[in-house]
């Protein structure tokens, strides 16, 4: 990737368009909503890959940010993510989704590059 600086941030041009990012979120998406987007879906693509290789499939997964702690003292630095999980499918045990979890975290590459700097918070519902 390469991004080039614009008057107002930058931008990159990947195969799916232009990427603007701006401090300012008037002029593109702000560092730490996209960090924060890559540790969600990060989350939720490994989760469902799991869910269909433990033959409980999800019908929808949708991901609620709860919380975002930043620490205005030091560079507004992001050091609590509250991710809150809705899983839809007819097919999902509840008793493993501890596991699901684990397995999740265990696998997510962003969630790995961040495990000892953000403290990560995950809470769920299985929807029927």
């Amino acid at each position: 990737m390469k991004f080039e600086m614009k008057e107002h941030g930058f931008e990159t041009e990947t195969e799916f368009g232009k990427l603007t990012i701006s401090g300012n979120e008037e002029y593109g998406f702000r560092p730490y909503q996209l960090l924060v987007s890559s540790l969600a879906v990060c989350s939720g693509g490994v989760m469902r890959n799991i869910l269909e290789k433990m033959r409980m499939p999800a019908e929808n997964i949708t991901i609620e940010v709860k919380e975002v702690h930043r620490n205005a003292e030091f560079a507004n630095r992001v050091e609590k993510l509250h991710l809150h999980f809705i899983i839809e499918g007819h097919a999902i045990d509840e008793s493993k989704i501890n596991k699901v979890f684990e397995l999740t975290k265990k696998n997510c590459s962003m969630a790995q590059s961040v495990i000892h700097s953000i403290e990560l918070v995950e809470t769920y519902e299985v929807r029927k």
